[in-house]
Parts: C-alpha cells; structure tokens; sequence
C-alpha cells in the first residue's frame, strides 16, 4: 500500500508539472504571437503611410527586417522586397488577403515543413483598394522548447526530488496508523477504514467465539487423557508431537520433547511410531522403571492420505505378573502333585510286586496313607484358593466372633504345638467381623501352625484379637526364625517358600499364606506383615466395619 501511494504521489506530481509545462508554453506561444502581430501591424501602418507617399521607391529603401509584398485587389503581386513579382502566384486566395479585402485588415500564421517555422503575415487595405502586407518569419516551438530545456530540465529534476520527498513522506504519514492499528481492538483511523474496521471488530469476535470453543474441547481433551492410566501419543505426519498425556511424556523422554526426532525419545517407541507413520500398525513391549508396557501405534489417515499416528500405551505390568504366576502355579501345581503320586505310585508297586515283606507293609500302607492326606490337602487348598481368586461365596456373610473363633484354632493346634515345644499365649479381646466363618477359621489356623512350624525349639506364638481404632483385628506374633525383608512380598505367592527344605520337612502345601492373602481380599480386610531374621515376626489382619 506504502509503494502504491509513492507511485500514485509520484506520477501526479509529474503529470502536474508536465500539465503546468504545457499551459505555459501555449500562454508564452499566443502571448509571442499577439506581440508579432502587433509589431506588424504597426510596421504595416508606417508602410502604408510611406507608400502613399513616396511609392515603390518607399518600399525599396526599407530595412529587411520585415517581408513587405504590395498586392492588386485582383490578386496580383505589385512588389516583394524578397522575391521577384513576375515568378510570384496570385494572393487573392490567401486569408490574410481576403480579410484585408472584406474587412480593412487581416492575419494569419502558417507553418513550413519544408523550412520547419512558422511564418506571420498582417495586411492593411489602402485607400486605393490595393493591399499591404507585411510578414516576418518565428522560430517553432520546437526551438523555443530547445531554448528553455535546460532550465525546464532543472525543474523538473527538482520536482521530481520534491516529488519523491514529498510522496514518500506522505506515504508513510498515511501508512502509519494504519501500521499501528491495533488487530485486537481496531478503530477506524480514517473514515474510510470505517467498514473494514467493523469486520474486524467482527472477525475478532468470531475468531475469540472459537478460540475459546478450542480451548475448551482441548481442556476436555486433555482432562481425559490425562484420566486415562493408560499413555496417548498423538502425531503428525512428520513425527511432531501433537497431543501427549503425562504418562506418554514420562515414558517417551525424561524431559518434554516437542519431536520423535528428539534423540532424549526413547528409542522402542520411536521405532514403533515410525512404522506406523509408514503406514503399518505395530506393537512392541517396553520394560522401564520396573514397569512392563505394551506400545500400539495405528496410522491415522485423512482422506486417504497419511495424516500421522496415534500411539496407546498400556500398563500391562499385573497382566505380566499374573501371567508369570499363572505359568509358576502350573508348574508348582504339577510338582506339587507328582510327588505324593510318585509316592503312592512307588509304596502300591512295590506292594503289587510282593516285595514288601509282610511285616513292613503296615508301614507301607501308612506311607501310602499319609501321602494321600497331603495329596487330598494340596488339592483342597488348590480348591479353596480358586473359590477365593473368583470371588464365590459358598455361604452368606455373618457375624463371626473374631475371639472365641482364634481360642477354637489355637486348641486344635495345641497338640501340634506340643510337638515343637513351643508356647501358646494368648490376648483375645471380644470382637465380631461379618464374614465367612470357615474361611476365617482357615486363615487363622494357616497363621498360626506356620507360626509354630516356622519357630524354634521353646518359642512362643503369641494370638490377639480385639478392636484398634474402633476397627477388629487379629494377630499373630511369634519369635520364630524370621523372614527377610526382600521376601515380605513374595511369602504371600503360591507355592513360595522362603526355606524350601525345611517346608517340605514340614509337610505344607505352599499354599497357606495364598489362601490368607485373598481370604483378606474377601473380607476387604488390610493384611501387613512385620518380621526379620531371627527376630519373629507379625502377621496382622485389620477388618473394615463397612459391609461389603
């Protein structure tokens, strides 16, 4: 706009000074001419009053400044002080002539190609009807133009300097506050701005409608993917990053990246990412932070055309775990079962065989007998185990006394107690929980007989029940052989056993911690344990009052 009111600025000062050039050379041109004229007509005057005096004679003995030519009325020539009359055509035709004849006097200008000026001619009828005529030659304007070039140069060079001084200093006076208008809240700085600016103030206001529109589907957006437990990733066709929650930003890089090509991106779901924006859907698994990830990328397409990717990242660490437990479990299911089978597979052949001697088979059978009683407890326990897993309730929940059901576990265990040596003790303070009895009765008893297997030759085991912050509990306390901290998670697993001979000198299943893990889980109940090597330890169940 700036460069376009420069030029205009330019171009009228031009064309105003070649306007004002023009008017000036035609008011000098008929100005010059007037004063010809009249210098003619008062040589013409002087020659008509010689001629009426002294005749031809007159006219020969006047200066050449001026072409005098006496003519007949009927046109012919009388006398030339150029050229000779004899070789000179008849002037009845000329204007100037015609007007002197019909009027007194006449004028007339014509110009010569061949001479390139301009000629002027006055003529004055005399008394006798005969007329003279006096002409003189004029430069053209041409030769006028060459005369004044150089100064007119110079003028318009400086009005062109002016021009261009001027026009831009216009220019940018003008262009200014239009600059400086402000996008956000325009007014009109010239009236002529008015209708844009309203479209602007209406604009702005469309444009602030769907700015905020946006912000908010992006707030909303960002509010549900950063819900989500689970990582989004979404990506332009180039692998910038376009929307990311906080789980994709700490897995992708230790600090906000803007782009895949970020060489902080870790580099598993970088790969991933690409082959999708090739087109192709992926998957990987990613293991970071003690944590197991499994990346899908899919291709987000528009209009048929790679548009980017889209990546979900899933947290599948339980998954995982369950999965390992799963493939544990069926391997210790299967151990755990050969080898009382094996047991009572051996002890019937060697029966079947006859080589057992009649006073050893007795024994044998008792061999065979107590492998069964494991068998038939391993899988009972297998049983209970699933039935808490699913969640099944054989019986509806009711209100258990928490202290008299611990005082019924500890008298069954007593003889197993006396075995070892080992001291029962016991603090039961009245308390009820809603629950399941025999499930109840089954993790106390678990509790306690590892409490006594686990002790040492004159231990103790200690049982409490009763209220803490107005919440039951039972607990189960001894100064046993302990367990170490790093193992406090995993005595909880099925079939773990923290001194594996010494479990199976002690006849247990592995699966007796399990069963008390999820009898709590049943119960919502908050199960902690607290023991170290050679210290004991304390196994505490606290019950939620709220039903469940």
């Amino acid at each position: 706009m700036r460069a376009k009111i420069f030029r205009y600025a330019v171009l009228v000062g031009v064309a105003a000074l070649l306007l004002s050039a023009g008017m000036f050379f035609r008011i000098q041109l008929r100005a010059e001419e007037t004063e010809i004229f009249e210098r003619l007509a008062i040589e013409a005057e002087y020659a008509k009053n010689g001629l009426a005096r002294g005749g031809k004679t007159y006219l020969a003995g006047l200066p050449d400044e001026s072409r005098i030519t006496w003519i007949d009325r009927d046109g012919t020539v009388l006398y030339d002080s150029a050229a000779r009359t004899d070789s000179m055509e008849n002037h009845l035709s000329h204007e100037e002539i015609r007007q002197a004849l019909e009027q007194g006097e006449g004028r007339s200008s014509r110009f010569s190609k061949t001479l390139q000026r301009r000629t002027f001619y006055y003529a004055l009828r005399m008394s006798d009807g005969t007329v003279l005529r006096v002409s003189c030659d004029h430069s053209n304007l041409g030769e006028m133009m060459r005369v004044v070039a150089l100064p007119g140069a110079g003028i318009l060079v400086l009005v062109l300097l002016l021009s261009v001084f001027f026009s831009d200093r216009l220019a940018r006076q003008i262009v200014r506050p239009i600059n400086s208008l402000d996008m956000d809240q325009p007014r009109a700085v010239y009236p002529e701005l008015g209708p844009l600016v309203d479209r602007l103030r209406s604009q702005n206001e469309t444009i602030a409608d769907q700015m905020a529109d946006l912000r908010r589907r992006q707030e909303e957006f960002s509010v549900l993917t950063d819900s989500m437990r689970e990582g989004f990733l979404l990506l332009g066709s180039r692998g910038e990053i376009l929307s990311a929650n906080h789980i994709a930003q700490d897995l992708l890089a230790q600090s906000p990246v803007q782009t895949l090509e970020d060489p902080a991106c870790e580099q598993t779901i970088v790969q991933t990412a690409r082959r999708a924006l090739k087109g192709s859907r992926d998957e990987a698994r990613l293991n970071l932070n003690d944590r197991v990830w499994q990346i899908i990328a899919n291709p987000v397409r528009l209009d048929r055309a790679r548009a980017g990717a889209v990546l979900l990242m899933l947290d599948i660490t339980e998954r995982d775990q369950r999965e390992r437990l799963r493939r544990e479990f069926s391997a210790n299911v299967s151990h755990e079962l050969k080898t009382p089978l094996t047991a009572i597979s051996g002890f019937a052949e060697l029966m079947k065989e006859g080589m057992v001697p009649p006073e050893q088979v007795k024994e044998f059978a008792g061999d065979i007998y107590d492998q069964s009683r494991r068998l038939m407890a391993l899988v009972e326990d297998i049983l209970d185990l699933s039935r808490l897993e699913e969640n099944t309730r054989p019986r509806p929940m009711t209100q258990v006394d928490l202290s008299a059901l611990a005082g019924r576990v500890m008298r069954q265990l007593e003889p197993v107690a006396g075995r070892f040596s080992i001291r029962l003790e016991q603090e039961l303070a009245p308390c009820t929980v809603l629950g399941d009895e025999s499930i109840l009765e089954e993790m106390l008893y678990n509790l306690i007989d590892n409490a006594i297997k686990y002790n040492r030759p004159g231990g103790w085991v200690r049982v409490s029940t009763g209220l803490r912050s107005s919440f039951p509990f039972a607990c189960v306390a001894d100064n046993g052989i302990g367990i170490p901290p790093d193992e406090h998670e995993r005595v909880f697993e099925r079939f773990y056993r923290v001194d594996k001979s010494r479990s199976r000198a002690m006849g247990g299943t592995g699966l007796g911690l399990s069963i008390v893990k999820h009898g709590a889980t049943y119960h919502n109940a908050r199960l902690s344990l607290d023991s170290a090597p050679g210290k004991g330890s304390r196994v505490t169940l606290t019950f939620s009052t709220e039903k469940h």
